[in-house]
């Protein structure tokens, strides 16, 4: 909103230093500092209003350390973030491109569906929440309109880079020589994305149908759209299921944020994409507005869910916060280098999954007893198996942090390594 009002200041009335909104750094900086404010100053009073409302977690004797004296503590703490993210959005960036208002959907959407599993847990008295099923059905509809909507509108484009060469024209009796442009004039429809570790490092979804012969880049979408919806769904979870100890997921979320955004600047700046070798994508620039909220409200966040943690995000920031990034990684063509940046993410979701299929094999072959005393893990989800060995969670916290440090350096060195 203020990008529009300092607009028409600027260009109406020639205001001094309304023309500072025109830079993405600036209103990007704008919205990290607005994001960290909402959540500092009004997120204490939310939890005061949690509190009140007794809006307190549910927690069951899990045999681990420090568990028990979680009880009551107020969840639903991610109205905290969205409020954060939303909030100063809509006041530095602006809302006529469509991966703003991408990201904006996917937040309110997520959380929406967040919010009402807290709410059945809390004033419901219903432990189960929102049923599985429901919640998948809600990421599979966002990842659907998603998809389709990157595929099909015509403002998601991409300039393609062009052969490196000069210009000679003879002019008056000189030679007068000038470099030929670096990306096309044109932009055009693609579905290209950049992959790790290759010369190039981009590939092609519509190459998958090459085989149906002449106009089978028309069927990408049949590629495209279930890519996005198993991001969506696999990202939104694995940010759920960190969600277990005080600081864990917010943190971890935080990191993965501040990559995006790095990513997010180089590809809708053509003298860093051309620098890097990637593609540049017209109009993205501007999510780094949203991402630097997002970053801003996990920080702000932690302040209060940092151990000992004053307040839970409960599943309406967790699943939100899994989404957001899923859908931001995608609307910049760098989904594919998820499981390196959302390595965290991806390990405490394989756990799970192999703790699950373990203890079913070792049940089916052997027995119930059996199983429950041979698992593969002391406890699914990884950062509970490390609580269960003793090591008290803010050590783990740290690791996984420090952990996602490191593969947050790894996925940015991949625009360089091939």
């Amino acid at each position: 909103m203020f990008y529009y009002l300092f607009d028409f200041l600027d260009k109406r009335f020639d205001f001094p230093g309304a023309g500072v909104f025109h830079y993405i750094s600036f209103r990007a900086a704008m919205a990290l500092i607005g994001s960290l404010l909402i959540s500092l100053v009004f997120g204490k009073r939310i939890i005061d209003i949690l509190q009140r409302k007794q809006v307190g977690e549910t927690v069951r004797d899990l045999g681990l350390q420090g568990q028990l004296e979680k009880k009551g503590t107020p969840t639903m703490g991610g109205l905290i973030i969205l409020s954060a993210i939303v909030i100063p959005t809509l006041l530095f960036a602006k809302l006529h491109n469509v991966y703003i208002i991408l990201m904006l959907l996917s937040t309110v959407w997520l959380g929406a569906i967040g919010f009402l599993d807290d709410y059945i847990k809390v004033f419901k008295k219903n432990k189960a929440g929102l049923a599985g099923k429901f919640k998948v059905l809600g990421q599979v509809g966002l990842g659907l309109i998603v998809g389709i909507a990157l595929y099909c509108n015509d403002e998601v484009v991409v300039k393609e880079k062009m052969q490196p060469g000069v210009n000679v024209e003879v002019v008056n009796g000189t030679e007068q020589i000038s470099q030929l442009p670096k990306y096309s004039s044109v932009e055009t429809k693609s579905m290209k994305t950049t992959i790790p570790f290759v010369k190039n490092n981009e590939f092609d979804y519509s190459s998958l149908l090459s085989f149906l012969g002449n106009g089978y880049r028309k069927w990408a979408w049949l590629i495209f759209i279930p890519v996005v919806i198993i991001i969506v769904t696999a990202v939104s979870n694995g940010a759920n299921i960190t969600d277990g100890i005080d600081g864990l997921a917010t943190g971890t979320s935080a990191i993965i944020g501040v990559v995006l955004g790095i990513l997010a600047y180089v590809s809708g700046n053509t003298v860093f994409a051309d620098y890097l070798n990637i593609m540049y994508i017209p109009n993205s620039g501007e999510l780094v507005i949203f991402i630097a909220a997002f970053v801003g409200a996990c920080v702000g966040f932690l302040w209060y869910n940092s151990f000992p943690a004053q307040v839970f995000m409960g599943d309406t920031g967790s699943l939100a916060l899994g989404g957001i990034i899923a859908v931001f990684a995608i609307a910049i063509r760098k989904e594919l280098l998820i499981p390196i940046l959302c390595g965290v993410f991806l390990v405490e979701n394989v756990s799970v999954m192999i703790q699950v299929a373990y203890f079913k094999r070792m049940k089916k072959k052997f027995g119930i007893e059996y199983a429950r005393e041979h698992r593969f893990l002391k406890m699914a989800p990884l950062h509970h198996h490390y609580q269960k060995l003793g090591m008290h969670e803010s050590k783990i916290v740290s690791r996984f942090w420090i952990i996602g440090i490191m593969l947050a350096v790894l996925t940015i060195v991949t625009l360089k390594l091939r």
